[in-house]
């Protein structure tokens, strides 16, 4: 695997969250050889500890924790406002597709099946940290009422700040370079996840619906228009 940081560059730090010794080693000696910091907390308590101490740049988040489980600490991340926006990746040994969409339902922004190849991982990795980072002098989107300012990474709707976790900055970010246009779930993948990623379809429509939440408030008009059979659009019903 090509080492992801250039000489020199801040290195990003990431929680991993693993209660399996064997393979918190693994992980760490991986992560570390990939040019990151890397922070362990071995349960759920001990997590949110060390992310209200020191925010990380990204959470490798175990399902099967002690006494407080993947899902519940996820749940808590997304509840803080100093960390709803923080990048999650939850590993699993269940397998189940509704375990995976339940994950993401909770606020993950990806996840990973054990036993799982460690360049995946790492390709999840630097997608989300590439969606998550803040890209300097790109300026701003905007359509209608909605408006990205790319430099500062803030959104807004008519004026109301909105808070998009990662994956769904990315799908907004996209939409809007592109309004009007329809895009398959394939297209949306390949865009916004990155052809080098295994994600399944029906990971867009979880965070179109997360995207759709953040973005229509009370009242709003959904401009994310369903083409059925087709795909997503930035766009809003005909009259």
């Amino acid at each position: 695997m090509p080492d992801m940081l250039p000489p020199g560059a801040a290195r990003p730090t990431i929680l991993v969250v693993e209660d399996e010794a064997s393979l918190l080693t693994l992980l760490r000696y991986n992560l570390e050889k990939q040019g990151f910091h890397v922070e362990e907390a071995a349960d759920g308590q001990e997590a949110l500890l060390r992310i209200a101490e020191a925010k990380p740049d990204l959470v490798l988040l175990d399902w099967m924790l002690p006494a407080l489980s993947g899902l519940e600490v996820c749940r808590q991340i997304r509840r803080r406002p100093a960390t709803r926006d923080l990048p999650v990746i939850m590993v699993t040994a269940r397998t189940e597709d509704q375990d995976s969409v339940r994950a993401l339902d909770i606020g993950a922004d990806d996840y990973i099946t054990k036993p799982f190849a460690m360049e995946g991982l790492m390709a999840r990795i630097r997608a989300l940290l590439r969606r998550s980072g803040t890209v300097a002098a790109k300026g701003t989107l905007a359509w209608r009422d909605l408006a990205m300012d790319q430099d500062a990474h803030r959104v807004t709707r008519a004026g109301r700040a909105l808070h998009l976790g990662p994956t769904e900055y990315r799908l907004l970010e996209f939409f809007l370079q592109h309004p009007g246009r329809v895009f398959s779930r394939e297209q949306l993948l390949d865009a916004v996840w990155g052809r080098d990623i295994h994600v399944e379809p029906r990971t867009v429509d979880v965070h179109i619906r997360r995207l759709r939440k953040a973005i229509n408030g009370p009242g709003a008009m959904d401009v994310i228009r369903t083409v059925r059979s087709a795909g997503y659009a930035l766009d809003v019903e005909a009259a």
